[in-house]
């Protein structure tokens, strides 16, 4: 087969050799690879039908297209490993402790408390942090920042454990699989009187698939009806054994709301640690870790909780943490108080950053703040890249049914802005996950913590997005702008309400929703006769105004007596107008209703679009 000729111009064709490129990547990417020139690509996608300029970032999909066309195999690299060649590429190995064995101590666990809905794990969360409150400490944790430690005594030496704090909800399994990935151990909380549900199982998966040991909350042990040992025979089913039966994984019966048997549990937790991992860490070199949460704070700008997983962190450090930067400002613990440093499986807040990092992202200690700088903008440069390629075309909910029925859109694009990383990395989770067939596709094109800024609205305009505000409004000109441009802006404070929304909207069941507006009432004064119009009744305005062709109810005696009405005629003397104001007289026509009597009131009304909260 030839190679494809341009404008007689021959291109470089390949022998099925692997092209290795990032998401998001141009034709001039591609082009640097095969050594070709760009506009020669520009031509050859115009050929296949595909409008693309040089520099502008396509989808995997147009790659891939490519690649095809001139008989090479492309691969998209992963932005993990894009980002660990990054790293390489500033002599930064992340995920491995440096030094000798000598080197390495012994850290706490970290754990997360997983199960199903209503099964306790958030009342076992707070009977956890009752138990374990500082002396004189009033009021105990003064500050909930998405993890916690806390100290238990085991054969008579004291251990700390690091706590998560993830939501349990079916809606925040993405936060629960995020908790899991940075975990050493998992407590699968499962209801004693309730047994094995959907999403214990789910619970148990995850924590399977992040390989890690998992020890079982039998809970609600107090309540009519618990059954602890068929929790056990249960769970079997599912390769978790307990101790009793020969198996390997710990049970302990506990009743969170009277707090028993919560000692015994954090026994447990250490007692297996102890026993199938080797949980030691290199404290004294640059600290490395995970961002557990993050929100945009108004006094204090970006804040956000790291867990410390190697070397120890102070005050003073320059890290990264996904594609934010900064010098650490100040560093608070879980109780609010500040401190210098915090070591290997520690929980703390960092203020000083450049923006709000997302929940997961890798955080990292380096020398210089140039190479954070470097780093965090490359890391910026690629999300923006791949936001870019998946870029298609604007339209709101309400007309997306017609539009689908038109065949003009396979996609629904949306932005997402939240007050917190876990929120929105949930919110999006669970909408990728809806199950709207094959029709259409829903695609996330950018999602951040904040306000929705005028960057956001004009992606939106340049992708045909929708934007999702949880929590958050629409900050300065973004809300002019948006009015301005079309763009569809929906602000939300409950999850599932969003949830709702997009999927009605994307099955073709949302209908805009009316409220009544009272627009004015008018008093009867007297009663005229007229052989052409019916009855016209005289009246005085008494609050707002009267306008033809509104609808109207007659009210007697202060209850409804007709409904549905029109206004069909409005007269002040002997001229027709349109509106009559508060305070003046005039003349109403009701159409064919003529039992009308002098005192009645006519109140009059329009139904408005609700926007939505």
């Amino acid at each position: 087969m030839q190679a494809p000729s341009v404008g007689g111009v021959m291109l470089p064709r390949g022998n099925g050799e692997t092209i290795r490129l990032s998401r998001g990547a141009s034709l001039t990417d591609f082009a640097e690879k095969i050594n070709a020139n760009p506009a020669s690509l520009v031509a050859v996608m115009m050929n296949l039908g595909e409008m693309v300029t040089a520099t502008q970032s396509v989808s995997d999909e147009t790659l891939q297209l490519l690649a095809d066309e001139m008989n090479y195999n492309v691969q998209i690299v992963s932005p993990e490993e894009e980002d660990r060649e990054l790293l390489e590429s500033f002599d930064i190995e992340f995920g491995e402790d440096e030094g000798s064995e000598e080197d390495l101590v012994v850290r706490p666990p970290v754990v997360t408390v997983m199960g199903h809905v209503d099964h306790g794990k958030t009342r076992l969360l707070d009977a956890i942090r009752k138990t374990n409150v500082i002396a004189g400490e009033a009021g105990g944790i003064t500050q909930h920042i998405g993890a916690y430690q806390v100290a238990t005594t085991v054969n008579g030496e004291d251990r700390a454990i690091t706590f998560i704090d993830t939501p349990g909800h079916e809606a925040f399994t993405a936060m629960r699989a995020r908790g899991a990935k940075s975990t050493d151990i998992a407590i699968l909380v499962v209801a004693a009187n309730d047994g094995v549900m959907p999403q214990t199982v789910e619970a148990l998966n995850h924590a399977k698939a992040a390989g890690v040991p998992i020890v079982v909350a039998v809970n609600k042990i107090d309540v009519e009806g618990a059954d602890p040992t068929k929790v056990r025979g249960q769970l079997t089913e599912y390769g978790l054994v307990a101790e009793e039966y020969g198996g390997d994984t710990m049970f302990v019966d506990i009743s969170a709301k009277q707090g028993l048997n919560i000692d015994s549990l954090l026994e447990a937790v250490i007692l297996t640690a102890d026993a199938t991992l080797d949980l030691r860490a290199n404290p004294n070199q640059d600290a490395q870790g995970i961002a557990i949460e993050s929100r945009l704070d108004r006094g204090r700008g970006a804040v956000a909780t790291v867990l410390v997983q190697r070397g120890t962190l102070r005050v003073g450090d320059t890290m990264v943490v996904g594609d934010a930067y900064g010098r650490v400002r100040a560093m608070l613990d879980d109780n609010g108080q500040n401190v210098s440093e915090a070591g290997p499986s520690t929980p703390v807040q960092v203020l000083g950053l450049t923006n709000v990092p997302g929940a997961g992202d890798n955080f990292i200690v380096v020398e210089e703040d140039r190479t954070a700088r470097q780093i965090a903008e490359k890391r910026a440069a690629r999300e923006r890249n791949a936001a870019f390629a998946k870029r298609t075309r604007r339209v709101s909910l309400e007309d997306l049914d017609k539009v689908l029925k038109a065949g003009e859109v396979q996609q629904l694009n949306l932005i997402i802005k939240g007050d917190a990383s876990g929120s929105v990395e949930a919110l999006e989770s669970s909408l990728l996950q809806l199950d709207v067939g094959e029709e259409v596709d829903i695609r996330v094109l950018h999602r951040g913590v904040g306000a929705v800024t005028e960057s956001d609205i004009d992606l939106a305009m340049g992708s045909d997005a929708i934007v999702i505000g949880f929590n958050v409004r629409a900050a300065g000109r973004a809300a002019q702008m948006a009015e301005r441009e079309g763009v569809d802006v929906r602000y939300y404070s409950v999850i599932y309400q969003a949830i709702e929304e997009i999927e009605a909207a994307l099955k073709g069941m949302l209908k805009p929703e009316f409220e009544e507006v009272e627009l004015g009432t008018a008093e009867i004064r007297e009663v005229f006769k007229s052989s052409k119009l019916g009855n016209i009744a005289g009246v005085i305005i008494r609050s707002g105004e009267v306008r033809r062709n509104t609808k109207a109810r007659l009210i007697r005696d202060g209850k409804v007596v007709a409904e549905n009405l029109t206004i069909e005629g409005l007269r002040r003397f002997k001229d027709d107008v349109t509106e009559i104001r508060e305070g003046f007289e005039g003349g109403i026509n009701l159409g064919n209703f003529n039992d009308i009597k002098v005192d009645d009131v006519i109140a009059t009304y329009e139904m408005r679009e609700k926007p939505r909260a």
